[in-house]
């Protein structure tokens, strides 16, 4: 695990190309990286990036896989509301503003994707 590094989604996938393309490259990146054990310490998920922790979403298996390895998911608990996505968290804790500014100030190195 990579403790100095952090991962910030703020997309539901990566890039900004739109449909099954963005979701898909997440998908891959997020495969890779637990799957070569590269994980970070923390995902922080904000704006349309909480989708990807909530029901429906093709990558709640794996973020559930990477916090059992220890790699903190945190979900911007005001865009939960917005999307009305509260009661369909499936991996992460849901945290506010502070915390995301908290862990990105912290970290040595922070990855937007």
């Amino acid at each position: 695990m990579d403790k100095d590094t952090i991962i910030v989604f703020t997309r539901y996938g990566m890039g900004h190309s739109s449909g099954d393309l963005s979701i898909n490259l997440a998908i891959k990146f997020l495969t890779l990286i637990n799957d070569a054990n590269t994980l970070p310490s923390k995902i922080l998920l904000y704006t349309d990036g909480v989708k990807l922790a909530c029901e429906g979403s093709p990558v709640t298996g794996l973020l559930e896989e990477m916090e059992r390895k220890g790699v903190e998911l945190v979900l911007c608990g005001t865009c939960l509301s917005f999307y009305s996505l509260t009661e369909k968290v499936k991996a992460g804790i849901v945290g506010g503003m502070t915390d995301m500014i908290e862990a990105m100030q912290k970290a040595p190195k922070v990855l937007f994707l």
